[in-house]
């Protein structure tokens, strides 16, 4: 990784007497696929306006490229390409009308790689914005947001609306933005959209950043669903104890268990000693590991 692309330091944001961000710490370094997971009404998108110069912190300091987000938000936005949570679009222009307008705004003129990047998503550019369906409006938000090549994009639900076949086809061009070295700032409430792109993750819950995360990190404490039949009935007692073992329950010879993938040693070493005549392990689902580590962290900043 490099040097910080986006830097978010003790920022406070309040509308009127509601605290939206309390307090936010936040690095995305260069290269970084950065997810931003929450659930609505989290925060997310008040941070991402905050990032884009949109809105100004309350207290603390935003910084992008090393500059200030509210006051060099000018220079900031001619290196970003940016996606609100609520695209908008001019009703009577065209796709193609909006890829020249935005492009004559960056100095580019018609953007070469408008076209391309429109085929690769399905998207004809022919008719006027408000003749386009909610994934066809998307799709033209995300052709605008990358034709340019631009160093950092700052994503609000990016996929909303899009289908599955769209969905992958953005996911790979995510993927070739950030092996150009590009860096992402993703957010999203579906963890299962962000484990396919991400680097890293964050997570905000009322306003508070409760974990920030390497995603190989995240997946080293991947919960196991763990089911031994043994030859005779054993006590639950032996298998309570172990670190990190959850929801322990016996039904005679029966041990069914949770364990992450830190605990699966001694578990094992502690089954080893009865005679087993049957024995199932089974990784559970990201998305089952992400709630159980953090809906508890969530839970203790409310």
């Amino acid at each position: 990784m490099g040097a910080a692309v986006i830097r978010c330091e003790d920022v406070t944001k309040r509308f009127g007497t509601t605290e939206a961000l309390g307090g936010v710490d936040l690095v995305v370094e260069a290269g970084d696929v950065f997810g931003y997971l929450g659930p609505n009404g989290a925060g997310k998108t008040t941070t991402l306006r905050l990032v884009m110069g949109m809105i100004r912190p309350t207290s603390g300091r935003v910084e992008v490229f090393g500059l200030d987000a509210w006051r060099d938000r000018s220079a900031i936005h001619r290196r970003v390409g940016y996606i609100s949570g609520d695209v908008a679009l001019y009703d009577r222009l065209t796709g193609q009308d909006h890829v020249d307008f935005v492009g004559h705004l960056q100095g580019l003129g018609r953007p070469p790689e408008a076209g391309a990047l429109a085929e690769r998503l399905g998207l004809g550019l022919r008719r006027p914005a408000r003749e386009l369906s909610r994934g066809n409006r998307q799709k033209l938000a995300l052709v605008l947001a990358l034709m340019t090549r631009p160093e950092l994009l700052v994503l609000d639900e990016p996929s909303s609306g899009l289908d599955p076949m769209v969905q992958r086809e953005f996911h790979t061009l995510l993927a070739q933005h950030a092996a150009r070295g590009g860096t992402v700032l993703l957010s999203s409430h579906v963890l299962s959209e962000v484990q396919r792109v991400a680097t890293r993750i964050g997570v905000i819950s009322r306003g508070r950043l409760v974990a920030v995360e390497r995603l190989d990190d995240v997946r080293a404490k991947a919960l196991h669903h763990v089911e031994v039949q043994f030859a005779s009935p054993v006590a639950a007692g032996a298998f309570e104890t172990i670190e990190g073992v959850r929801d322990v329950r016996i039904e005679g010879a029966l041990l069914r268990c949770d364990a992450p993938q830190s605990s699966l040693d001694p578990l094992l070493k502690e089954v080893s000693r009865h005679e087993v005549v049957d024995l199932t392990c089974i990784e559970a689902e990201l998305e089952e590991t992400f709630m159980a580590y953090y809906t508890k962290a969530a839970a203790d900043v409310a």
